[in-house]
């Protein structure tokens, strides 16, 4: 049973209007999808927040939208870094038997080999868009790493075979890799260098030389 998420629609878009919504504890977004009018909506920031820790980032809600409810995902939001605050919410409401596309979180596990060794790992990828039914689509992808050595590398087509979802990314496209360690070289050459000669040494000489002998004269 999905759990269920309170909205109310609204209908005021001036800006005044959503700063003070937000004040107020409440966020603005929108719903739209399957069987659904393409609705500007807000609900309530805290237990926004409550109901995505507790499905998950792809995990169906019940929104209940005035009392009519519908099931839904969180197809994307807009967050203040500087607050802490999230801003917008977008809910793609969904046909629970038919696949959709989402977004995955890829996630590392475990301590790869190469990293022991000293080397770096990167990692390039991590997110993956995937096709399946709203309630097979993961909370996020493992991709264990423990066996990487360094100079390796771990693509789509190593991990494509492991999730019963469909991922739609290309199979040279790289997860992680383990770079070389950087290696500074001492130079050393253990020769022994000749003291320089001054420039126009030998010119400065003889002019000594010349300033003694007037003097001596």
């Amino acid at each position: 049973m999905a759990t269920e998420l309170k909205a109310n629609t609204r209908k005021d878009f001036k800006r005044s209007s959503l700063t003070k919504l937000r004040h107020e504890g409440n966020i603005p977004g929108v719903v739209y999808g399957y069987k659904a009018d393409n609705t500007s909506i807000m609900v309530d920031a805290i237990t926004f927040i409550k109901t995505i820790r507790e499905v998950g980032r792809n995990g169906i809600i019940s929104l209940n939208v005035d009392g009519n409810k519908q099931n839904v995902i969180l197809s994307d939001y807009q967050q203040d870094h500087l607050k802490d605050a999230v801003t917008h919410v977008d809910f793609l409401a969904v046909n629970m038997s038919e696949e959709i596309d989402a977004d995955v979180r890829i996630e590392l596990v475990g301590e790869a080999a190469g990293v022991k060794d000293g080397g770096v790992m990167q990692q390039p990828l991590h997110e993956v868009s995937v096709t399946a039914k709203p309630n097979d689509i993961p909370e996020s992808i493992e991709v264990d790493v423990t066996e990487l050595q360094v100079g390796e590398t771990v693509t789509i087509s190593d991990i494509r075979d492991k999730y019963s979802v469909t991922l739609n990314e290309e199979d040279d496209r790289t997860i992680a890799s383990i770079l070389a360690p950087r290696q500074e070289e001492e130079i050393d050459s253990g020769e022994e260098q000749e003291a320089g000669t001054p420039e126009n040494e030998e010119g400065r000489e003889s002019e000594a030389s010349d300033e003694s002998e007037s003097k001596e004269e």
